[in-house]
């Protein structure tokens, strides 16, 4: 079964997701992990992006001792536009990020993208721990 857009159409991919877990082609990732950036959170869906620099920033802030690291990833359900960036932060969806509930398929694994500096990385992470909105989860 293809996936489908929740919404309206607006990537048809290829799309990535960033990360420090070590995974191999044809492992799944699935919903229920804890939140990379609020502590104590379950996270309902699996984000993914169809920019492999937003990917590569969000491997940067995985949280984990394993290198950063980027996957082609391919749904296998239904996907929304990522409600926590679009609209609320940013009119339409410049960010290229989605959400899904069902599984993402790794389908392979990019090496090259721009990385963050540590000052980026360090800006960034101080003003998640200074956010006090709420995820929609």
């Amino acid at each position: 079964m293809a996936a489908t857009f929740a919404d309206r159409p607006a990537d048809t991919g290829p799309f990535y997701h960033g990360t420090r877990a070590h995974l191999e082609v044809g492992d799944l990732l699935t919903a229920g992990r804890l939140s990379n950036y609020h502590p104590g959170v379950v996270m309902n869906h699996i984000y993914f992006t169809a920019m492999v620099n937003g990917a590569g920033f969000a491997a940067a802030l995985a949280k984990g001792d394993g290198h950063e690291r980027v996957y082609v990833v391919e749904p296998t359900g239904s996907f929304e536009n990522d409600p926590n960036v679009t609209d609320k932060k940013f009119p339409g969806n410049p960010t290229r990020s989605y959400r899904t509930k069902a599984p993402m398929k790794i389908v392979g694994e990019v090496t090259e993208w721009v990385r963050q500096t540590p000052a980026a990385i360090q800006q960034f992470r101080k003003k998640l721990a200074e956010n006090k909105g709420e995820i929609i989860n």
